[in-house]
């Protein structure tokens, strides 16, 4: 008996090669499971795949939640893993350019709470950037240090530059920063 789903000249792997493979693809899906709906939309998932996590997030009993986890599993066998990993790195910051990228944009907030001349830069860097809103967040941030209050104000400036850096403009990563 031939299998013909490897060429002659390749070797079969062996059924625990096989058996790791469908098991490293199981874990992939549990951590897929684990993400939030945000986080899920972040990385490209066929739908099929993307409906059966989304329907294991919301089963609760041990067993079918086993089932369904294998049933991913299957799934993901068909499916390319290597752009679902680059996503997955992506999420957890462990890409070296998402690291660098929100590292700039943290030398940016730092330099905007020193110095309001920042805001210059800014608006050249992302033409649309809303610099009254990013102001009011500066001032903010400030009293919030002055009071030793939470820092709310420090923490939307960096989800502000973030959203700023994300749109087509401001994807063009200029590295002018003095850091």
């Amino acid at each position: 008996m031939q299998d013909d789903t490897y060429p002659e000249d390749l070797v079969r792997p062996s059924k625990t090669k096989q058996k790791e493979a469908m098991h490293a693809l199981r874990d992939l899906g549990a951590e897929l499971v684990e993400l939030s709906v945000g986080q899920l939309k972040r990385i490209d998932l066929p739908e099929t795949l993307l409906a059966a996590v989304r329907d294991c997030q919301k089963i609760t009993a041990h067993g079918a939640r086993r089932r369904q986890m294998q049933y991913i599993g299957k799934i993901m066998r068909g499916v390319d893993e290597e752009p679902i990993r680059a996503g997955l790195a992506l999420l957890r910051g462990e890409s070296a350019a998402e690291t660098a990228r929100l590292h700039r944009l943290e030398r940016f907030r730092t330099r905007l709470l020193e110095e309001e001349s920042t805001l210059t830069e800014i608006a050249n860097q992302w033409p649309g950037a809303d610099l009254q809103q990013l102001r009011q967040l500066r001032r903010n941030a400030l009293k919030e240090q002055e009071a030793g209050k939470p820092p709310k104000s420090y923490r939307a400036i960096f989800q502000f530059l973030k959203d700023l850096d994300a749109t087509p403009a401001g994807s063009a990563e200029t590295e002018h920063d003095d850091a």
